[in-house]
């Protein structure tokens, strides 16, 4: 964070010493987005189901600098929500639970932002660059009622489970379960406090009035680091299932409209 100040402070410095050339703005910003959880284990586990799953991140903050009618950078602070839910299915595929991840964030993300050097009230941009995730809340649970699963090698087999003569297992019911959360007592049970990812974004800048202009993007975020506890990965590395159970990582890809204030007027308003 000391670097991304640093960063704008030399904007501010460089940009009255240019005598207004680079071009300041500021905007609020709000977003709805389909998240996933990509888990080898979980998509490749014939008990669970994935689902579509939607989410609002209700506000963002950014504050950027047009260097050039081309290229500029943006930092964005983000109350994102981000997880998936997954059905529980038994062996005839009927739905018997759910097992859900869900996980709140302040999303920081640094962008590389090229734009087109029209002057039209409309122009395209596309930003891309590294995002810093702090994990604000997060919860995993699992329910199901009692069925008949088809569990996979090397995964662990539920307390009180029966095998049938099919290599199914009897299972009896689970209520609702904490598997991970930001609160668990145990390492092993939490989920991890920062996340590093890539964003991405691509969109229109439309002028409204002469210092204010509407931004509209398609935008997608990938973790590129486990948003698990490492005590938790290496268990699940070291058991049989390594291969199964390799690596879990968020995906969102959605729409962010944003406010924006710029300093010295937009361009279709020169």
């Amino acid at each position: 964070m000391k670097k991304l100040i640093l960063i704008f402070a030399f904007i501010g410095v460089f940009t009255y010493t240019t005598k207004g050339q680079i071009k300041v703005h500021f905007g609020a910003t709000t977003a709805v987005n389909s998240t996933f959880v990509l888990d080898k284990g979980l998509s490749e586990d014939p008990r669970y189901n994935s689902t579509v799953t939607y989410q609002w991140d209700p506000i963002g903050f950014s504050f950027g600098a047009d260097l050039s009618d081309g290229f500029g950078l943006q930092l964005e602070s983000i109350f994102a929500q981000q997880g998936q839910i997954f059905e529980v299915i038994d062996f005839a595929k009927k739905v018997v639970g759910e097992r859900k991840i869900e996980l709140s964030y302040v999303q920081l993300p640094l962008f590389l932002k090229f734009m087109s050097k029209s002057d039209a009230k409309a122009r395209t941009n596309f930003s891309i660059g590294p995002q810093l995730s702090i994990l604000t809340e997060g919860l995993e649970t699992l329910q199901y009622a009692a069925s008949t699963q088809t569990i996979p090698e090397g995964a662990e087999i539920p307390a009180g489970a029966t095998l049938n003569a099919d290599g199914t297992y009897d299972v009896p019911e689970l209520p609702l379960t904490e598997l991970l959360s930001t609160v668990a007592t145990t390492e092993i049970e939490k989920f991890k406090n920062t996340e590093i990812q890539l964003a991405a974004a691509f969109g229109l800048d439309i002028d409204i009035a002469k210092n204010l202009y509407l931004s509209t993007l398609i935008r997608a975020n990938y973790g590129i680091t486990d948003l698990r506890n490492k005590d938790l990965v290496e268990t699940l590395q070291n058991n049989t299932a390594k291969e199964l159970f390799s690596r879990r990582s968020n995906l969102s890809v959605g729409i962010q409209f944003g406010l924006n204030f710029m300093f010295g007027g937009v361009r279709s308003f020169r």
